[in-house]
């Protein structure tokens, strides 16, 4: 479960943001949070701002982390890491960007972070409490400077293995060692982002053809269901891939694609009323529906995933040709009991002021993200920080400009001249 994560110097993040997902001490909606020795945290969270003023910019950061853990086993000397830092500053672009996680793993609080450049990772520290007190697993500081309690010594010998362009968590991890495992797991499995739901759609397909037990369509077929979409059934096939489509790619890459490439068909079923008032079944390939029914179709499967597996969701423009009404019924899904019995996580930016209901959501769930556009740098800031009242009707307020993080149009009288 991610409690926290901050970052500093990147993209238009110049001084250092903080993210959280710890429940402040807001009685309201209970069943929007979980609970974990003592300390509650929220199942869900949207983000606001005006387009440019770094929603997706924070989205970004956490998957570079995720990006950058993976590939770390396969960094050969003098290659660069995919750092981006704030470039508005000329003291910030020579300096490290900086990122910190801190999560909850199997009952027990981990903070891991690390500070880097594209040469080099100066700092690096994983620290857990399996006590409630922090306890030291290691340190690394300068370049290839590592630190460790008398009881972490085994860590030694794994520091030979590991380069200035590397991370650590990541080497001790695949030299078995066992207190880094969660960590590094949580960050390069637990976490899912999306950026587009279009790249998602052949693991999608694949989850759905070998839904052998079923479970997948019952529940993608609930979800179409409650959103209205008039889907009654669906059938998947693997085909091959046909002339037609074949024609389509460029002549000097065809050699590389094989006819046994998997290539789904996906076919719709609709029961209809026509004008005789007689029951009729109407199938469409799903390339005929709507493309909000095929982005629904297309996330159904990691919907499922993430619930049943405790995971973390996070999605650039969740409500991308989704109605208001189906983004809130996805929010709900995680904020429920029912669906979400592990502690699964939703994360998610919009501009869809509709879902900005103290109804739907706590005022820690809300959070802002607005532009110094002067320093060009992002803030990063919740509802919370607000004096809201219950009764607030915090769609007016924000459009109203009272939280910030809308943007700002200059009119001036020649814009529209009268005539």
């Amino acid at each position: 479960m991610l409690v926290q994560f901050s970052v500093e110097n990147f993209m238009s993040i110049n001084e250092k943001v903080v993210f959280s997902m710890l429940a402040s001490a807001d009685k309201e909606i209970p069943e929007n949070l979980v609970e974990c020795k003592n300390e509650k945290y929220l199942k869900s969270a949207v983000i606001y701002g005006a387009n440019a003023s770094g929603k997706t910019n924070l989205l970004k950061a956490i998957n570079t982390v995720i990006i950058m853990m993976r590939n770390s086993n396969n960094m050969q000397p003098g290659m660069k890491l995919p750092i981006n830092p704030f470039k508005f500053n000329e003291k910030s672009i020579n300096k490290p960007t900086s990122f910190e996680f801190i999560m909850v793993i199997d009952n027990i609080k981990y903070a891991y972070g690390f500070s880097a450049d594209q040469n080099r990772i100066y700092e690096e520290y994983l620290y857990y409490y399996p006590n409630g007190r922090e306890t030291e697993i290691f340190e690394r500081t300068e370049v290839n400077k590592y630190h460790y309690t008398i009881t972490e010594r085994k860590l030694r010998d794994i520091e030979n293995k590991n380069m200035e362009n590397k991370f650590f968590l990541a080497t001790a991890t695949t030299w078995n060692y066992e207190k880094t495992k969660p960590v590094y797991n949580f960050i390069t499995n637990g976490i899912n982002v999306l950026f587009d739901y279009e790249p998602l759609k052949g693991i999608s397909f694949e989850q759905y053809y070998n839904d052998k037990s079923g479970e997948l369509r019952n529940f993608s077929l609930h979800v179409l269901n409650e959103a209205e979409m008039n889907i009654n059934g669906y059938n998947i096939s693997n085909v091959e891939i046909s002339e037609e489509q074949l024609s389509m790619i460029p002549p000097e890459l065809r050699p590389f694609i094989s006819k046994n490439t998997k290539n789904f068909s996906v076919i719709t079923s609709h029961n209809i009323i026509d004008d005789k008032g007689n029951e009729r079944n109407i199938s469409l390939d799903l390339t005929e529906e709507s493309l909000g029914t095929q982005n629904m179709f297309i996330l159904n499967p990691i919907l499922l995933h993430v619930l049943k597996k405790g995971k973390i969701l996070i999605v650039d423009e969740l409500d991308r040709s989704l109605h208001p009404f189906l983004v809130k019924y996805i929010v709900k899904l995680f904020n429920s009991k029912e669906y979400n019995k592990n502690g699964a996580q939703l994360i998610f930016n919009t501009h869809d002021t509709n879902l900005l209901s103290l109804n739907l959501f706590r005022r820690d769930q809300i959070w802002f993200t607005e532009k110094d556009y002067k320093k060009g740098a992002t803030d990063l800031y919740p509802l919370d920080d607000f004096p809201v009242r219950k009764t607030e009707n915090i769609q007016k307020g924000y459009l109203n400009g009272r939280y910030g993080a809308i943007p700002f149009i200059a009119m001036g009288d020649n814009l529209w001249p009268e005539e």
